[in-house]
């Protein structure tokens, strides 16, 4: 397989990770990890995905040993694919591992010697405004990637990292839509018990809600299970019985 060759399949496995449109997070981080070191001539990669919020960060390894190292960091805080992003990550070319390493990471760099590695790299998970992560690059002195490898390797990253803030964007816009619904829902619901106290009770719209919400308040629940309850004729008899004289200050 020609380089050129070998380029287009790993771009063509990074956008086939995408399900519906919207890319699968693990298998993404799997594929860019897996392809890089023979794309990009180093001796393995991790990749590093932080996006912040609720989602919990995920590490993804060329191989066991390196998925175990990014794990460990992420507990240590330390390492040059672990925040804050931004600063650690903005590598011009290949860092050697050494006695200054070491003083900033003195669990990371001992434990990536360990395994034989003396150069890291890390290539920002770049989206405007942010960093969502990074790809790390680990390498001996014989195959520390060139300026050509460390350019290929952003245009990985970047792209990776396009798909992965689409597919988070989605989930947001997934999760928005679901609490709309919801409140839509409840909404129509606590409307419609307004109309059946109103029309059993002979009052008002506005008194209705009045009744049902110090109702809700005064046993401590939420309005919009009481309401539910009232268009499901389950409701405490004293809040829907029209012989009940109490006003909207009940």
């Amino acid at each position: 397989m020609t380089p050129q060759q070998q380029l287009a399949d790993v771009f063509v496995a990074l956008a086939g990770s995408a399900t519906e449109g919207s890319p699968d997070v693990p298998e993404t981080l799997a594929t860019l990890a897996a392809r890089s070191p023979s794309l990009l001539g180093v001796r393995a990669a991790s990749v590093v995905y932080a996006p912040g919020g609720r989602e919990q960060p995920q590490v993804s390894g060329s191989d066991p040993d390196v998925a175990r190292l990014e794990h460990e960091a992420l507990s240590w805080h330390e390492g040059p694919g672990h925040g804050p992003y931004g600063t650690d990550v903005r590598q011009a070319a290949p860092l050697h591992l050494d006695g200054a390493t070491k003083r900033r990471w003195p669990r990371y760099t001992p434990a990536a010697l360990a395994l034989g590695h003396t150069h890291v790299l890390a290539l920002p998970l770049q989206v405007p405004a942010r960093a969502l992560g990074a790809l790390v690059l680990f390498s001996d002195h014989g195959d520390a990637p060139g300026s050509d490898a460390r350019a290929l390797g952003r245009s990985l990253v970047d792209f990776t990292a396009v798909m992965l803030h689409r597919a988070q964007e989605a989930e947001e816009g997934r999760a928005l839509n679901g609490q709309l619904e919801r409140a839509l829902t409840s909404r129509v619901v606590i409307e419609q018990a307004k109309g059946v106290l109103a029309t059993r009770r002979s009052m008002t719209m506005e008194d209705a809600f009045d009744v049902l919400r110090s109702h809700a308040r005064s046993r401590r629940r939420l309005l919009n299970d009481v309401a539910r309850e009232v268009v499901a004729g389950q409701a405490d008899p004293s809040l829907t019985d029209p012989s009940t004289k109490s006003g909207p200050s009940e």
